[in-house]
């Protein structure tokens, strides 16, 4: 203790060089916290959109495939995609499979009195929930008995009801997709956290509204017609998605492969699809997130480099300074070890202080950014614990030079110096 009281006395006989050198270790161990906290929080966020989509699913989407347009016809039939065969197909022969959700996406417009939107319309089967993982927040999602009935119901995602209905329930009334009125029997709860401001320019939306498969089928058939630039366009998709459930994530990989498989035989003229798989992209993710981690603690380590520069620069002018105490303690006695100690407390409470300083701002500067920037941030246990250490290592390593230079002075030229 009386080690660390010399240390620190010393150093408070230059307050203003010793808060300087604290600084290059405060950033930089600040920087190592804050840095690793948005980039977990990015990736975590990647991840949980990953997630949402099922890690054990296998999702076939419809792909419209380049268009031609050196024709000049002015009304055109574009026939592509998935097909109920293909449907059948994994439904009756893919082993492992648990359930298959066939979805067809309507292109039509959502209103509501004044009120207009272009959301996702899904027509799907009622285990459309259970498969994605799908939560309800008010009401039911659909259900058998909509489906025999070809009800004109409809189930809204949390974007669209609170667009649709901004101060009342929206269970109860009538919304108008297309040219048909549809009843609202209930909203699902969002995939991502809701934001005030609009998604950017390439952002998918989330805006979603599912009405039942037969329901899709009776009103809109196979065959729709889209308007652009005074040409009408015709596309004929049977189905837009298909949701494979696999019963075991082991066989994941299987079914895709099976699936890559199956749709590159009978879709050989032209490739309308596209095989999605959650797992592979989380596993991608996890990947990507240590090498990205591992970059940023790389980067913000090189300012915890600069700092240990910084403090063994003060250390050597201070030994300099400091020549003829040195050659005193040794007259008097004072071993190697003595002066070594010495000068390293001095170094450590130099970094230990600094690395204090700066976890405090590390855990301050994530949250900051989380507020302004609406970027998530992820501070782990494990983050704070590893920058303190390495700080005081910083101290340490390089304060040793300094402290070997000081001890290893001969006591006679010490004396000696002016």
């Amino acid at each position: 203790m009386r080690t660390i009281r010399l240390g620190v006395s010393s150093l408070l006989l230059h307050k203003l060089r010793s808060a300087l050198t604290t600084l290059g270790v405060l950033f930089g161990t600040s920087s190592v916290i804050a840095m690793l906290a948005i980039g977990e929080g990015a990736s975590e966020k990647a991840q949980a959109e990953i997630r949402q989509l099922g890690s054990q699913n296998v999702i076939l989407r419809s792909v419209k495939p380049r268009e031609d347009f050196a024709s000049n016809q002015q009304t055109r039939v574009n026939s592509y995609g998935l097909t109920n065969a293909d449907y059948a197909r994994v439904a009756a022969t893919f082993p492992g499979v648990g359930r298959v959700v066939p979805v067809r996406e309507i292109y039509e417009e959502v209103r509501r009195g004044a009120r207009a939107m272009n959301p996702r319309v899904l027509a799907t089967e009622p285990i459309y929930r259970e498969v994605t993982g799908r939560k309800v927040m008010e009401g039911r999602f659909l259900t058998d008995q909509d489906e025999r009935a070809v009800a004109n119901v409809c189930v809204l995602s949390d974007e669209v009801a609170h667009y649709m209905f901004p101060i009342e329930a929206p269970l109860g009334h009538t919304i108008k997709i297309g040219g048909d009125y549809y009843t609202v029997v209930g909203t699902l709860m969002p995939r991502t956290r809701q934001r005030s401001d609009a998604p950017a320019a390439g952002e998918q939306t989330q805006a979603e509204v599912f009405i039942p498969l037969q329901t899709g089928r009776k009103w809109y058939g196979n065959l729709q017609v889209k308007m652009r630039a005074g040409s009408r366009d015709m596309e004929e998709v049977e189905l837009h998605e298909i949701v494979i459930e696999v019963e075991n994530a082991a066989e994941v990989p299987t079914v895709a492969a099976a699936a890559r498989e199956m749709l590159g035989r009978y879709h050989e003229t032209q490739k309308d699809y596209e095989v999605v798989v959650p797992l592979e992209q989380l596993l991608l993710a996890e990947k990507t997130k240590r090498i990205f981690n591992l970059v940023l603690g790389s980067i913000a380590s090189i300012s915890l480099l600069v700092g240990g520069i910084g403090i063994m620069n003060v250390m050597l002018a201070t030994v300099t300074e400091r020549t003829r105490e040195i050659g005193i303690r040794r007259a008097l006695g004072a071993k190697r070890r003595h002066i070594v100690t010495q000068f390293l407390v001095e170094t450590v409470v130099l970094s230990v202080g600094g690395g204090l300083l700066g976890v405090a701002l590390g855990l301050v500067v994530p949250l900051i950014v989380e507020h302004f920037a609406d970027m998530p941030t992820v501070i782990t246990p494990t983050a704070p614990v590893l920058a303190f250490l390495i700080s005081a290592g910083v101290g340490v390593i390089f304060g040793l030079y300094p402290a070997w230079r000081a001890a290893n002075m001969d006591p006679v030229e010490a004396l000696r110096h002016e």
